[in-house]
């Protein structure tokens, strides 16, 4: 044993699965199923035509079975949050959930859910949570406006009423997507029992939604919370879901109202209170493009008129749209107005900041306010020319950054700047004039420095006004002691050192849109969107651009550095500089007039030329001067200084001589190199298909006037004509690309061309008004969905205001040109299956139809063969019928539905019929049948004359023709009336009448639509009860509440039949007749028996006394004795009973072993059998 080595077990390699098929696309020689394709194609061709026919028509349909009926998507960039309903019966963990999800989503904790909760769950995503209550008006509700519906359901009790009535709600107004979520399954102890229920539910679950849905189980609660592993992954679902588009939202604006302010004079509600109230509604915008002043109904309130809309800055943002791209823990994540969750809350002239208790108190201990602004004006150590000190800048990027001390020295070096003082008597007071030295080497030429001198008096003009300017503001803001600039110095070190998180100035934001991506300490990263493309996009050009302000700016900071080294009294140096800064500031910081008057701005563009005179070095590309808006340009109103030029000089016109048709172009641009390009490119061609190429004329004459000239040039040419005789040839090759590809489809199918072309129509869409800034767009095409407005509405009742409930969904549902009008609707209806009751015409009915909840009287009836529209009492089981109701005009194909109480919680289903709409006019006539009964009074043979019927001859002129029929049957037709007595008339029959027939006409009579138009005002009602709006009552429940029995017809009761014993005369058979009928029907004369005559009647025995008495002990014997009898009777056939049993029993017995002894001998049997026929396959043995 220890000699013997353990054999290792072979490793196994996988021929088959995910693992062998990686490793076969690995090997270099490809699939092995395609070399044995390839080395045997016949073992790989079709082997049955229909089989493989069956195959490609079972794969097309399932193929097409999966096309859905392309859509325009008009989903904007920015979407507005999805919308979760969460969904269930009272007491499954609605609330539980959103706690759950949203502490999944963003890491905090909420306490009340009250209305809805918008939260931010990824870069691209945002959802907003509602609760929906047990309340069918919420829930009717907010099926209209659900993304997805969270339906839970309690796996302990199973499904209940509530989730039928959603489904069957959201079945009507356009299915949203539907997820399932399974709880309390930790209620189960035994694992079979779970498994079973959890899989019934689940097939329960698909036969309402669909094969397949999506049902998610929560096992159980770990301190009060789903487990977060459950959570995470229903939360990565919702995140990742596409929803289709339905018809009802994506043609109506809609708005989920998250917050409500009442914005009436608190002096009017205090003389009226009951006064109409005027209230500012905010939400994101849904569905399609608002307009102002449109017509919106409020489900629960009634229709209004919206007397203004604005769009507010998004409260909840995506992080995409902000310069950061990572969430972190400061940004927004949940905002939630209704449940005290939200941070800042904008309105249109204000905003309000909330800080909880906790914020605040963190605030008061670091005594650092959150705004930019506010710590800047507090935290400022140090003075503007400090700051300047500390600063550097960058011209370039990527290059070293210059230091003040280095700039003075460069700007004394090579520009030579010096100071002089000038007494200036029309400002009265002492100006410092900056003068520049030439005894430096002109580089750029005479021109160059006539420019800059130029630009010199342009500065020094500007300074004036700013000088001025700055003086003012100091006088008025009583100027700065010379104490506190000392102890400010003092401080410079430390405020060098310790630079705060963001700029304490604007001297300091400008110094970062200076220095743009150097990462200096200064630079805070909060600058708009535009000024961050500004600076990444001409950053160099700003740089050489802005000379006057880098002199001024160097120049400041040369003074500061002296400052420091003569004292601090010397601070008055620099004032002409900074008031300059601070002129060209405000020049940057005030409003744009043309923004403000036209709405619009559009760029003023620069010339190429002017980039060459400030930059001189490169070219820079400016996409932004393409024709888009742009919201920050220059305003022709205001004067920039750098913008002036002096053109009396030549140089300044030279620099613009190019601008124009007169001055000498580039050579690719100059207008007549491209009239002769536009003639070569045009005037020759060459055919593809021949090969021959077609000259022009031009090019002919050309070339022979142009015979004489050198070698060279002709060579030249002939480079220019091969150069564009490719160029020819490669744009003709690509309008054959695209013809190919236009025309030449390939596997392209219809259904591939309609999802084409409805892309094309979504970009077209998009791209329309995407260059316009908001406030133009919105005046063109309405508030988009997706944006953040503030609804005003004038008018709203008193009620909506002080019995508002955040529990209970405000939606506003915009309404289209029509369908704020009242008219006659036609519907499809059909009674719901599961309601117990049937309905009866003219009982009140609460609809759901479009946005509204109103209650109107239906009327039921049926076409019949003919086209007429026959009136029904009640509504046919399982059939649809017709519908008509005086109602608010909608869309045809709109889903409704309706319910006969929305009061309470009803033990039954609550959902009584469903349909849709089918026109929107009074085209139908309903007729109802109408049997008017005449009586005749004078019979001739087929005719008679029949009054009671008719009250006038005129009535029975209108009648005549009309065919009439009696109660046996028999049909006539009305003639002509008879002039006495009044009404009655001449009718011919098919037959003689009798005087005791009745005569009866069947008519149709016209019914007329109750117009009742009663909306459901559930929100007016007072808090706790908004479930228990009562409209108009059924007849049925009028008669129920007042105690009132019906009085019954005295004609249609029930009475006992009472019919008179009738005698029959005795039959009488003729003597010749009784002579031919057989014996056997002879009539027989039996002699009727008399009575038996006294002496043959038996007398009577009278016994004895002792013979009684014998009699009655023989009776009392014989008594005893037949009970004795029975007696032994019945114990005898119980023990033959038992008896039977036991045989049975014992033959049971018997055949049991009969059957295994029969077994065991047919088992002999069959071995002796086999073993016979083993012998004979293997052949006789030898012995034989």
């Amino acid at each position: 044993m220890d000699g013997e080595v353990k054999k290792q077990k072979k490793h196994q390699q996988k021929h088959s699965g995910p693992k062998a098929e990686k490793k076969k696309l690995k090997k270099p020689g490809g699939s092995a199923e395609e070399d044995e394709r390839k080395r045997n194609p016949k073992a790989f061709a079709v082997q049955s035509a229909v089989r493989m026919a069956k195959t490609f028509h079972r794969a097309q349909d399932i193929k097409t079975k999966k096309h859905h009926i392309p859509l325009v998507d008009r989903t904007p960039l920015e979407p507005p949050p999805i919308v979760i309903v969460v969904v269930g019966p009272p007491k499954v963990g609605k609330s539980t959930l959103i706690r759950c999800l949203i502490k999944n989503f963003t890491r905090q904790k909420l306490g009340d859910i009250c209305g809805p909760v918008t939260i931010v769950s990824g870069k691209k995503r945002r959802l907003m949570f509602m609760e929906c209550n047990n309340d069918i008006n919420t829930m009717i509700d907010l099926a209209k406006v659900a993304d997805l519906v969270l339906m839970l359901i309690d796996a302990s009790f199973g499904f209940e009423m509530e989730t039928f009535e959603f489904l069957n709600i959201c079945q009507v107004h356009g299915f949203p997507r539907i997820m399932g979520v399974l709880t309390h399954l930790d209620s189960f102890k035994n694992n079979k029992s779970l498994r079973k229920t959890k899989k019934n539910l689940k097939h329960r679950f698909w036969t309402e939604v669909y094969q397949g849905a999506k049902l998610f189980y929560l096992s159980g609660m770990v301190y009060g919370e789903y487990q977060t592993q459950e959570v995470k992954n229903l939360g990565r679902f919702i995140s990742v879901m596409k929803f289709r588009p339905l018809v009802w939202q994506t043609s109506h604006p809609y708005v989920l109202v998250d917050r409500m302010e009442d914005l009436t004079d608190p002096e009017k509600i205090r003389t009226d209170p009951k006064c109409d109230r005027t209230v500012s509604l905010y939400g994101y915008l849904r569905g399609a493009h608002l307009k102002n002043k449109g017509q919106v109904h409020i489900p629960g309130v009634g229709d209004f008129q919206v007397s203004d809309v604005n769009f507010l800055p998004d409260p909840c943002p995506l992080p995409d749209a902000q310069k950061k791209r990572a969430l972190n823990e400061k940004e927004r994540l949940l905002y939630a107005p209704m449940a005290g969750v939200g941070g800042v809350v904008y309105d249109k002239d204000a905003v309000y900041i909330d800080l909880p208790a906790s914020h605040v108190n963190r605030l008061q201990e670091e005594v650092r306010p959150t705004t930019e602004l506010v710590q800047s004006l507090i935290e400022t150590h140090a003075t503007l020319d400090t700051k300047m000190a500390a600063s550097k800048v960058s011209l370039f990027s990527g290059s070293a950054t210059l230091d003040p001390t280095d700039i003075g020295e460069e700007t004394r070096e090579q520009h030579g700047l010096k100071e002089e003082s000038v007494w200036d008597p029309t400002s009265q007071r002492e100006r410092r004039k900056v003068i520049f030295t030439e005894e430096d080497d002109d580089v750029s030429g005479e021109s160059e420095s006539e420019e800059d001198d130029d630009g010199e008096g342009s500065d020094q003009a500007v300074d004036d006004v700013e000088h001025s300017q700055a003086d003012c503001k100091d006088k008025a803001a009583g100027g700065a002691p010379p104490a506190k600039k000392q102890k400010g110095e003092a401080r410079r070190t430390e405020s060098s050192a310790e630079l705060p998180a963001f700029a304490d100035s604007e001297d300091d934001l400008e110094l970062n849109e200076e220095e743009g991506e150097t990462g200096t300490p200064g630079d805070s990263g909060h600058s708009s969107e535009e000024e961050a493309d500004e600076e990444s996009e001409d950053e160099s050009t700003e740089d050489e651009g802005s000379v006057s302000e880098d002199l001024g700016k160097r120049h400041s900071e040369r003074e500061s550095d002296e400052e420091e080294e003569q004292g601090a009294l010397k601070w008055k140096e620099g004032l002409q500089q900074k008031a300059a800064e601070a002129f060209l500031r405000q020049q940057a910081a005030a409003p744009n007039l043309r923004k403000l008057v036209y709405g619009s701005v559009v760029e003023a563009q620069e010339s190429e030329e002017e980039e060459e005179e400030l930059g001189g070095l490169f070219r820079v590309s400016r996409p932004q001067q393409s024709k888009k808006v742009q919201a920050n340009t220059l305003d022709c109103s205001r004067f920039h200084p750098d913008t002036f030029h002096n053109w009396d000089v030549e140089e300044m016109l030279d620099s613009i001589r190019d601008c124009f048709v007169t001055g000498k172009w580039e050579e690719g641009h100059d207008a007549a190199t491209l009239l002769k390009q536009d003639e070569e490119l045009y005037g020759d061609f060459e055919d593809l298909e021949t090969g021959e190429v077609h000259m022009s004329h031009a090019e002919n004459s050309e070339n022979h006037d142009d015979e004489d000239d050198g070698d060279e040039e002709i060579q030249v040419k002939m480079d220019d004509d091969e150069v564009q005789k490719n160029k020819r040839l490669e744009k003709k090759r690509r309008l054959k690309e695209r013809f190919d590809a236009e025309y030449d489809d390939g596997d392209a199918t219809y259904f591939d061309d309609l999802k084409e072309e409805m892309q094309k129509q979504a970009e077209l869409n998009r791209a329309a008004f995407e260059d316009m800034d908001d406030e133009s767009r919105v005046q063109y095409e309405g508030f988009r969905p997706g944006m953040y407005i503030r609804v005003e509405i004038c008018s709203l009742p008193c009620e909506f205001v002080t019995n508002f409930d955040p529990h209970y969904p405000i939606i506003l549902g915009g309404l289209g040109s029509s369908e704020g009008n009242i008219g006659y609707l036609q519907m499809r209806l059909k009674k719901h299956r599961w309601y117990n009751r049937i309905l009866k015409t003219k009982d009140p009915l609460i609809f759901s139809l479009g946005w509204r909840r109103f209650q109107t009287i239906p009327l039921y009836h049926i076409e019949d063969h003919n086209g007429r529209h026959r009136l029904l009492k009640y509504t046919p089981q399982h059939m649809h019928c017709g519908a008509t109701i005086w109602g608010p005009i909608t869309p045809q194909g709109s889903g409704f539905l309706a319910v006969q109480s929305l009061t309470g919680v009803k033990a039954n289903f609550r959902i009584a019929a469903t349909g849709v709409v089918l026109d929107l006019d009074k085209s139908v006539t309903i007729v109802k049948k109408l049997k008017l009964i005449g009586y005749p009074f004078k019979i001739f043979k087929n005719t008679c004359f029949v009054k009671g019927m008719f009250n006038t001859v005129l009535e029975v002129a209108k009648f005549e023709g009309a065919a009439v029929r009696s109660v046996s049957g028999i049909r006539g037709q009305i003639k002509k009336a008879l002039s006495s007595p009044t009404g009655a008339f001449r009718a011919t029959f098919e037959d003689r009448l009798l005087m005791s027939d009745i005569v009866f006409l069947r008519s149709w009579y016209p019914v007329s639509v109750p117009q009742l138009y009663n909306p459901v005002t559930s929100l007016l009602l007072p808090a706790g009860q908004k479930d228990s709006w009562a409209g108009m009552r059924t007849l049925g429940q009028l008669k129920r509440d007042l105690g009132i029995h019906n009085q019954p017809n005295p004609d249609s009761l029930y009475k006992p039949i009472v019919r008179a014993k009738r005698h029959f005369n005795p039959l009488h058979i003729p003597k010749e007749l009784q002579k031919a009928l057989p014996f056997k029907s002879k009539p027989k004369q039996q002699q009727p028996k008399g009575k038996t005559p006294r002496d043959l009647q038996r007398p009577s025995v009278i016994r004895e006394p002792h013979e009684r008495k014998v009699a009655a002990l023989l009776q009392a014997l014989s008594t005893v004795h037949n009970y004795k009898r029975k007696k032994a009777h019945s114990v005898q056939h119980a023990k033959h009973k038992e008896f039977l049993q036991q045989k049975e029993k014992d033959e049971e017995s018997k055949l049991k072993r009969q059957r295994e002894a029969k077994k065991k001998l047919y088992r002999v049997m069959g071995q002796m059998d086999q073993k016979k026929q083993r012998s004979s396959l293997k052949g006789a043995p030898k012995d034989d």
